[in-house]
């Protein structure tokens, strides 16, 4: 269900629809607002719209970093998973030859 939820951000009052948590959406506009004010600060000669592109700018770039942090852990653990599978299949055709060594029939462990 889609909340109205109302913030402001430099000052200016917006209202969007949300599914999301409302202290949730608010948390981030209060971030955004921050952020905002910071860069303001630290460039006191730059617009309102180019701060907001410069944070925009960042947003993104902190995002498509951690998603190529995420691809590369996604097939870190892949890698790993087949590793695991493979020293489980030498560790089952290990138990077998041992158990055919010891001349037990069945593959239960010694």
């Amino acid at each position: 269900m889609s909340n109205q939820i109302r913030f402001k951000i430099g000052g200016m009052e917006y209202a969007v629809n949300s599914d999301d948590d409302e202290l949730y959406v608010k948390s981030l506009a209060s971030e955004l607002d921050r952020k905002l004010g910071s860069l303001q600060k630290e460039n006191p000669f730059l617009s309102t719209t180019m701060v907001a592109v410069l944070a925009a700018l960042e947003a993104y770039d902190l995002a498509k970093k951690q998603m190529a942090e995420n691809d590369s852990l996604r097939l870190e653990i892949k890698s790993l998973l087949e590793q695991t599978a493979c020293a489980k299949m030498e560790a089952d055709r290990a138990t077998r030859k041992l158990n055919e060594l010891l001349g037990n029939e069945d593959d239960s462990d010694f």
